[in-house]
């Protein structure tokens, strides 16, 4: 009973709401939340982060539509053994274009659209886009179970010896966001083709990408478990587990390889040799989807943000009206260094009453007339420690420093003294 009450009280869904960061409305639609400013902040960081750490990784940003011709996603193959999970094809002066469920044959057809030699080669395209899954009204919920997904993706077309090392740094990625972002993986699979018709038959390739990624996690020392009946339709997988406060398990990040829409989009580059090779594609994803990404991250923090992710990560509190424009002009300077910062004055309530209020946010910088005299500020953190009063600038510095840093730690040593 125990832990069904504290699953309970873990649940995205009733903490989204409470804490003001996504909705629903019938009007929109079962499947299709809002996010509200507070969730638009969390959102936006978390967007951030993962594209500058792709970035710094080597990766070029690109987008694509969200519609595709049925015709492309007959090339794929997702017509053929995904249609099930597509909303129906609009018809649009005699054509007929689908809501794309993925982003990988429009990458495709991007790497197609341009020649391409060995020495650009690995190519990482990566995207933050959106795609659509037709769910039944029954499986969905939350962020959890949507029909419209910003999916963190991106597609590497290598050659064969580039694999390993390129799924390893996909691995690698995976490991330092889930760090930043303060959660744990609970295991690692390696997810295989089982039996029936709704994977491409190709066992030679199958038994390559096999090898491939499981040298990948061999040489990572990462324990993993196979999975049969849990590959993509084209291939298979290695699967980064998370679990909910339930024990129920989702995945989160993947990394794939892929022999099969390479060879049915006629994908090339020019070899050393100067004929004509097939690259191989990699698809990898670093924080998964966003909605379940953000749904994971309120089930693990209840709303306790790391300082990088928190909606509001400073406020500040004068002790009365008298110190209201200082607060503003120290607000205005969060503000200034990039930080997200209110103000919350005695028309809130009393002191006591606006820290309650803000127990979530990690930084409380408290105003009274000596600190607003002395341009220092007393600090209280969100776990209760006071290392203050410091002087005002000192403290916005090292704020930044941790937040900058995606420290998971409020007030870390060595970041800014």
């Amino acid at each position: 009973m125990r832990v069904r009450e504290n699953a309970g009280q873990a649940d995205h869904r009733r903490l989204g709401r409470e804490l003001g960061l996504f909705d629903t409305d019938p009007l929109i639609g079962a499947g299709l939340p809002f996010w509200l400013p507070d969730g638009g902040a969390v959102r936006h960081a978390l967007e951030e982060y993962v594209r500058e750490a792709e970035r710094r990784a080597g990766y070029r940003h690109v987008y694509s539509p969200v519609l595709g011709k049925r015709e492309l996603y007959e090339i794929s193959g997702h017509w053929a053994h995904y249609q099930d999970d597509m909303f129906p094809p609009l018809e649009v002066g005699g054509e007929q274009f689908v809501l794309r469920p993925s982003l990988c044959p429009h990458h495709a057809v991007m790497f197609r659209s341009r020649p391409h030699s060995y020495r650009e080669l690995p190519l990482r395209m990566a995207e933050l886009g959106g795609m659509y899954r037709s769910e039944l009204s029954g499986v969905l919920g939350g962020l959890t179970r949507v029909r419209a997904i910003q999916l963190n993706d991106a597609h590497i077309f290598c050659t064969l010896d580039q694999v390993a090392e390129e799924a390893a740094g996909a691995l690698e990625l995976i490991r330092r966001a889930h760090a930043a972002m303060g959660i744990e993986a609970v295991r690692y699979r390696l997810s295989l083709p089982g039996p029936g018709g709704k994977y491409v038959a190709a066992p030679e390739k199958w038994e390559r990408a096999t090898a491939l990624l499981r040298q990948v996690l061999d040489a990572s020392g990462l324990g993993y478990e196979e999975a049969p009946g849990e590959a993509a339709f084209y291939g298979p997988k290695i699967d980064v587990q998370v679990a909910d406060a339930a024990g129920r398990e989702s995945t989160l990040s993947t990394v794939q390889v892929d022999f099969h829409q390479p060879e049915q989009f006629g994908l090339e580059y020019i070899g050393p040799d100067g004929a004509r090779h097939r690259p191989v594609m990699i698809h990898r994803s670093v924080v998964g989807s966003v909605e379940r990404a953000v749904a994971h991250l309120i089930e693990r923090h209840a709303g306790a943000f790391p300082a990088w992710l928190a909606p509001v990560q400073a406020i500040v509190l004068p002790l009365s009206d008298a110190e209201h424009p200082a607060a503003a002009e120290l607000a205005a300077r969060c503000t200034a260094l990039g930080l997200r910062a209110e103000v919350a004055g005695p028309e809130h309530g009393s002191l006591g009453a606006r820290i309650r209020a803000a127990r979530l946010v990690p930084y409380q910088l408290v105003l009274g007339p000596k600190e607003a005299a002395a341009a220092e500020v007393a600090v209280r953190l969100r776990d209760g420690r006071r290392p203050g009063p410091l002087p005002a600038g000192a403290v916005l510095d090292r704020i930044r420093a941790a937040v900058a840093a995606h420290a998971a730690e409020l007030w870390p040593e060595g970041v800014a003294d």
